[in-house]
């Protein structure tokens, strides 16, 4: 979500990783008579801090410092009285006294969203950045503090890299010595060097200035270290970072997984949350899944279900024992942990982030037979299918995946069916998102296939045939390529074969067949193969051109391909006309081939496609000579 379209260059590939809007700052109007005597305060001082003399200034400054610099109302003073200007100006003096009580002050009073879009408005953030090369030690993480504080807005974060501050934090992390004893010296300057580079990553330009700057081995260094207070930034600006696919490789490779796992059992919740959230985002990466294992990190990562009342850790863990089933090993270790029972306890009364995770990881976890009967056994079925109802578009996409992996095994296809989850799921075919669509189609062929009576089912749903015949038209791949698998199910009852030829899905899905996509042309080629049972379907698949294109998917490279478009070959070969096609374009040898495969479906469909086009060749030669 962008908060307004730029038209910079220079911002494309600023945007936040974060979903939330770039903050926009607000000023709260203050009647004058409610100022507190602290408003007073500051204005009396401001005199001084502009006096010009150094000794006065620096005392001024002590006083300012005294006042309660977290209340508004004295931020605002600081500001309309003037004073932040002249802050900022002492920053660019060579008093070193005056710069670190200035700071002190910029790094307590930036919390405040106005004072940092003035901050930054004041050229305030280049001076910061140039402090950053100051052999003080102290004015050096008094500055990269600040800096992490106003650099929590787009604008803000592109004024550091382009002064080439991000170089310069960077090196504020190279202060480790080999071997991890963090020195107190030394995990201050990081760790004021790592909470502003975590600022600074929100945006996908400073994430690879901070890969450039060498920021990735240092950040595994330092994570090594036991002091969480440098843990935490040095991990934030990692999880940040990991939405990028280097980084992911990086994390893998230079072996931060092993780390990330062991603080996940650490007794801060919020570095725990920045663990899980990191290893939810590299976990899109099989090796990561794998890694996360071999570490025994799925244990801890189950175990912190149980601190449900922290959603942003839950959010975080859930997130990862979702990305971490996509691995069937995993879900094995979550079975005997008992994970999955845990899930289904968090399918209600949770936030959206939470149960978008949740019901994700349930999806993964159900394509293991024995974990369909323990979500219906905890009762898991009715809440999941409840959610069919939410608007969400990645809750809808998990959903539908959870229910259609549920939907495999019969006892669950009944309960789905009782709660009428098959008319919601086919009601998703309505969503304006193809996500949603294709989703909803993919559940739908478990429960077409596994439904009593799903024939009369179907039927119940008004205008429901027609609607996914009419899908065949989307310009959506997936969408496509599920709706073709749900026409291959729904077929099988000659009543609805009937009622999709009437509303033309022959031509429809003879429109899609020379499409190169083989997982499209599988799904396809089912479709087809099926269709062919009513009426003169096998006679129409010819007349509108599906032969050919099918011929050649017999030189696909996947098996998968050949055995339906075997199938659908040979129904098409009861047709002569179909038969011509077919030799025209070299079938009986591409399947000749097949007919040793060990494939038994395969090897039938292609026996007898090369048979009914045999016996047409010997009844026209008969024809021709008698």
């Amino acid at each position: 979500i962008f908060s307004k379209a730029s038209s910079s260059v220079e911002d494309v590939g600023e945007s936040s990783s974060e979903t939330e809007e770039d903050e926009q700052p607000v000023r709260h109007q203050e009647g004058s008579t409610d100022l507190s005597p602290e408003y007073w305060g500051i204005q009396k001082l401001a005199k001084y801090v502009k006096g010009g003399d150094p000794t006065a200034t620096l005392i001024a400054l002590c006083s300012m410092r005294d006042l309660n610099l977290s209340e508004e109302t004295c931020q605002l003073a600081i500001k309309d009285t003037g004073c932040l200007e002249v802050l900022i100006n002492l920053l660019d003096t060579e008093e070193i006294k005056c710069q670190t009580g200035s700071l002190k002050i910029l790094k307590e009073i930036s919390q405040n969203v106005l004072i940092r879009h003035a901050i930054a408005d004041l050229g305030g953030l280049e001076i910061m950045v140039k402090i950053l090369d100051s052999p003080d030690t102290d004015l050096k993480c008094l500055a990269a503090e600040t800096i992490a504080n106003v650099a929590r807005f787009k604008r803000a974060r592109k004024t550091v890299r382009q002064h080439g501050g991000i170089k310069r934090l960077v090196e504020l992390l190279e202060s480790i010595s080999v071997g991890s004893s963090c020195q107190a010296k030394d995990t201050e300057i990081a760790r004021c060097g790592a909470l502003a580079l975590w600022s600074c990553s929100k945006s996908t330009k400073n994430k690879k200035a901070i890969r450039k700057a060498g920021g990735i081995s240092l950040l595994a260094r330092w994570l090594k270290c036991s002091h969480t207070n440098i843990l935490i930034p040095v991990v934030g600006t990692l999880q940040e970072c990991a939405s990028e696919p280097s980084y992911r490789l990086a994390i893998r490779t230079e072996g931060m997984i092993e780390d990330l796992v062991k603080n996940l059992s650490s007794e801060h919740e919020e570095l725990q949350m920045h663990c899980a959230r990191a290893i939810f985002k590299c976990a899109e990466d099989e090796e990561t899944r794998d890694l996360v294992r071999k570490h025994d990190g799925l244990q801890p990562l189950s175990v912190l279900l149980d601190n449900s009342e922290n959603k942003q850790l839950l959010a975080a863990v859930t997130g990862a024992i979702w990305k971490c089933a996509i691995s069937r090993e995993n879900v094995l270790k979550f079975q005997e942990y008992k994970t999955i029972e845990t899930l289904v306890t968090l399918l209600t009364d949770q936030p959206e982030e939470v149960l978008i995770n949740v019901i994700g990881a349930l999806g993964e976890c159900c394509q293991e037979q024995e974990n369909r009967g323990t979500i219906r056994r905890c009762g898991g079925i009715a809440p999941m299918v409840k959610l069919l109802s939410a608007t969400n578009r990645a809750l809808l996409v998990n959903v539908n995946k959870a229910v259609g992996g549920c939907a495999m095994e019969p006892e669950n296809m009944a309960v789905i069916d009782s709660l009428d989850g098959v008319r919601l799921l086919w009601s998703l075919l309505k969503n304006p998102n193809p996500d949603v669509q294709a989703s909803a189609a993919w559940a739908l062929c478990p429960c077409v296939e596994n439904a009593k009576n799903s024939g009369e089912m179907v039927r119940s749903f008004v205008g429901g045939l027609e609607l996914i015949v009419n899908l065949l038209k989307s310009k959506d791949k997936e969408v496509l390529t599920s709706v073709c698998a749900a026409i291959a199910n729904i077929a099988k009852d000659q009543e609805n074969l009937a009622v999709m030829t009437d509303h033309g899905v022959v031509p429809l899905l003879s429109k899609l067949a020379n499409t190169n996509n083989n997982k499209l042309r599988r799904h396809l080629a089912e479709a087809i193969a099926h269709c062919c049972m009513w009426g003169s379907n096998r006679v129409a698949f010819g007349e509108t051109k599906a032969v050919a294109p099918l011929a050649r998917y017999l030189k696909a490279k996947d098996p998968l391909v050949h055995r339906a478009t075997a199938l659908a070959l040979y129904q098409l070969s009861e047709d002569p006309n179909n038969c011509v096609i077919m030799h025209e374009n070299g079938v009986v040898k591409l399947l000749l081939a097949m007919v040793g495969s060990t494939d038994d479906a395969l090897q039938e469909a292609a026996a007898g496609c090369i048979a009914n086009i045999r016996r047409l060749a010997l009844a026209t030669e008969k024809a021709k000579y008698g």
